[in-house]
């Protein structure tokens, strides 16, 4: 069996989690440098490994992360288990703010990010039918009810570009697409973990209700600030809930996204790139020989 080592990606507000021995690291990246520095300590003996997605003091935008860094430098430590905290808006009535949600769908609208490990060169195509691990989504959900938190299993977050909030109309259009919450930073985040086989569980935390709701004004930073403050500290009695209980050998994920390479890559060894090769070194190590 795999030993448990579990990613928390902090979003919004979530820049640091207590840990035990914890020291923030620079783990250095073939594909440039990641958010921050990574808190590398324990939680109730299992290996944790903490990344504040936009750095310490909300650094980057949305648009401006390295996602790919991020995820290769999760790797690198080892991760196994991923669990990505996000603040989000809601599209529907019955998900208010303050409601966390446990997506098991994405609609994908970005458009400036690079969204993969590979290319020209080493070209792969991983399976992203189920993109998250419903093992996680499980694991997670158990944490969420051991701690009252209101919380829903399942639902599709679609994730914009941003850096603006929606317009009304765009709100509209994605309730009409069947949507349940608009993030700006799932994907490609999302992507990337099940290129890298790291299972993933996004933890979406409902701040406001976007723009199309009647009898509330359209999104502004103070509402999502005053709402993402107290989300913050729920957040925090998850993780340590959810570590806490967490499997101490790695939960094989029940879609495979552990296994995520095993038939994707289709470039020809002979005509792979060494350079494209050598970046992979830690992403793909399981299924790329010497």
């Amino acid at each position: 069996m795999t030993r448990t080592v579990l990613g928390i990606i902090g979003g919004s507000g979530v820049y640091d989690i207590a840990m035990d021995g914890a020291q923030w690291q620079c783990v250095a990246s073939p594909w440039g440098e990641a958010s921050d520095e990574l808190r590398i300590g324990t939680i109730a003996g299992r290996s944790v490994v903490f990344l504040p997605r936009h750095g310490r003091g909300h650094v980057f935008s949305p648009s401006t992360i390295n996602y790919r860094a991020n995820i290769d430098a999760l790797k690198r430590c080892g991760v196994t288990d991923l669990f990505s905290l996000s603040a989000v808006g809601s599209l529907r009535e019955e998900l208010p703010p303050g409601t966390f949600v446990l997506p098991d769908q994405f609609i994908d609208k970005t458009f400036k990010r690079e969204n993969s490990f590979f290319g020209t060169g080493l070209v792969a195509h991983v399976p992203f039918g189920e993109p998250t691990s419903p093992t996680l989504r499980a694991l997670a959900g158990a944490a969420l009810r051991a701690e009252g938190i209101a919380y829903r299993d399942g639902g599709t977050l679609v994730v914009m570009e941003g850096p603006q909030f929606s317009t009304r109309a765009e709100s509209e259009l994605h309730r009409h697409w069947g949507a349940d919450l608009i993030g700006m930073t799932a994907m490609p985040e999302a992507k990337l973990a099940r290129e890298a086989e790291i299972s993933y569980c996004n933890v979406a935390m409902v701040t406001d209700f976007d723009s199309w709701h009647p009898h509330h004004e359209a999104v502004d930073v103070a509402q999502v600030i005053g709402v993402m403050k107290a989300n913050v500290a729920l957040a925090k009695r998850f993780v340590l809930r959810l570590v806490a209980a967490f499997p101490q050998d790695h939960p094989a994920c029940a879609v495979g996204s552990d296994k995520a390479l095993q038939h994707a890559i289709m470039t020809a060894a002979e005509k792979r790139d060494p350079a494209l090769l050598a970046k992979l070194d830690a992403v793909a190590a399981r299924v790329i020989k010497p």
